[in-house]
């Protein structure tokens, strides 16, 4: 995963709003999941990691959410709760973890209030790393949650060269999305036997992570801004050798890549696997009647402002900034543009796996 753009996108409330949702969106299918793995008995020290957390405000509601659902669950089978909950939050070792301890007094005074003087035992900890590879002790954890981290690859497509963009599209040739889907699987394997190591058996996930319809045309922002470079390169106002190596370290795979692969690495079960919509102005107000009161120009910029403090880290280490005003300029009248045309949306998959 880049740093960079990861720790860029807790700057900005539109992202943190559109994060809050994505969680919300999520909670039923934890629940599910609680019940499924936890109905017959629930272990003493439950240990649970949120995997790619993050430092802005959502940090600990994960967290949080996952205390209160297995908490109600244990009180509606008439159950003790665990008495120690174990929480571990990861992410990159540049990750901003004081922020989020700076927090964690009112986060264990909010349990204390709404849990009653009889709540057992919490403890929060850090734990830095990638999660494409092992964070924690063989057979020792009992659930991990990942929310809008797994499209972030490990790194760039090896040896890819798209000349015109830098990501892929409906046009890019058959071998860059396929190097696409290579890293993908690479990654995602990795991130699956790691896991499968350290759960306990019967143990689980859910994990959320921006993909993509297979049936509909590929339009993401980075695509977009593929080709706004591309536009810049026919002017001259960007060398052509820069366009050609860079590639975005991304990628939002269709639901049936990922039961596939779930598959072929063979330590888990899939329980559940969901798609859900969200518009690219989800963090926009609407009106009564849940539509966008607001005019194209207006989404647009919307739009055009966190796309650019999520990737302009990446974009101005290698192409300078003195492009970087210009290219978002061009970015979002095209965004306007296909706003007036059509809804643009991301396709979220949302999945609950067991380790057998």
């Amino acid at each position: 995963m880049v740093e960079l753009e990861k720790q860029a996108m807790q700057t900005i409330p539109p992202f943190n709003f559109v994060q809050s949702k994505m969680i919300s969106k999520v909670k039923p299918i934890l629940e599910e999941s609680m019940k499924s793995l936890y109905c017959n008995s629930v272990p003493s020290c439950f240990r649970v990691a949120d995997l790619g957390c993050s430092s802005g405000p959502n940090a600990l509601q994960v967290a949080y959410d996952i205390i209160d659902v297995v908490h109600n669950i244990s009180r509606s089978y008439n159950r003790e709760p665990p008495i120690t909950f174990q929480i571990y939050l990861n992410d990159q070792f540049q990750n901003d973890f004081n922020n989020i301890f700076e927090a964690l007094p009112c986060f264990y005074e909010r349990l204390r209030e709404e849990k009653g003087e009889g709540f057992g035992a919490c403890f929060v900890n850090a734990t830095p790393g990638s999660f494409y590879g092992r964070l924690f002790p063989t057979n020792s954890m009992h659930f991990f949650h990942s929310s809008t981290s797994l499209h972030w690859l490990s790194q760039a497509p090896k040896g890819l060269i798209n000349k015109e963009n830098i990501y892929f599209t409906n046009t890019s040739p058959c071998t860059v999305y396929q190097a696409y889907l290579d890293q993908f699987s690479e990654d995602f394997n990795l991130f699956l036997k790691s896991r499968a190591e350290e759960l306990v058996h019967g143990g689980g996930m859910v994990l959320t992570f921006v993909g993509r319809d297979e049936t509909s045309d590929i339009i993401t922002p980075w695509g977009l801004i593929g080709l706004v470079l591309n536009d810049m390169v026919l002017e001259s106002l960007i060398e052509e050798g820069k366009l050609e190596s860079v590639n975005m370290p991304r990628y939002g795979p269709t639901a049936n890549e990922v039961k596939q692969l779930i598959d072929a690495e063979g330590c888990f079960t899939l329980q559940k696997l969901e798609t859900f919509k969200s518009r690219w102005d989800e963090g926009l107000k609407e009106n009564g009647n849940g539509d966008l009161a607001l005019d194209v120009n207006v989404r647009a910029n919307f739009i055009a402002k966190y796309v650019r403090a999520t990737t302009e880290p990446f974009l101005t280490s290698r192409f300078g900034e003195g492009i970087i005003d210009e290219l978002f300029l061009r970015f979002r009248k095209k965004v306007g543009k296909l706003l007036e045309e059509q809804k643009l949306e991301y396709t979220y998959l949302v999945m609950f796996i067991t380790k057998k």
